[in-house]
């Protein structure tokens, strides 16, 4: 049985990494591209380190327990980054009725109001 949800699980996996990868080549701006590729890569990582739980050892499982510690604390961190990023370059949302908050993107030329 073991075997079996092994498989699925790494099929599971996989195929959500690769909806991530439909997402980035669909998406039209920065913003929306990089929800799709930090929340599939996630769970799909997320996914593939249960599976090696359920056919590994102890050795394995405490070691996929540390990387799925790792990716809970650099995923977020990393996608903030990105989109900081891209909001200082003026980077435009280009998503159909999305509204920038912010305020502070209406004149182009301008620097952002906020700095960290």
């Amino acid at each position: 049985m073991r075997p079996y949800l092994f498989d699925f699980l790494v099929i599971l996996g996989a195929l959500v990494m690769t909806l991530g990868v439909l997402g980035l080549l669909r998406m039209p701006d920065v913003y929306t591209k990089l929800h799709g590729a930090s929340k599939s890569v996630f769970l799909g990582v997320m996914v593939l380190a249960i599976s090696g739980m359920v056919i590994g050892g102890e050795a394995m499982t405490s070691r996929l327990v540390l990387i799925s510690v790792a990716l809970v604390f650099t995923t977020p961190v990393a996608s903030h980054v990105v989109a900081r990023a891209a909001f200082l370059q003026h980077e435009r949302m280009e998503t159909a009725g999305a509204i920038d908050e912010s305020g502070s993107l209406q004149h182009p030329h301008e620097s952002p109001g906020w700095r960290v």
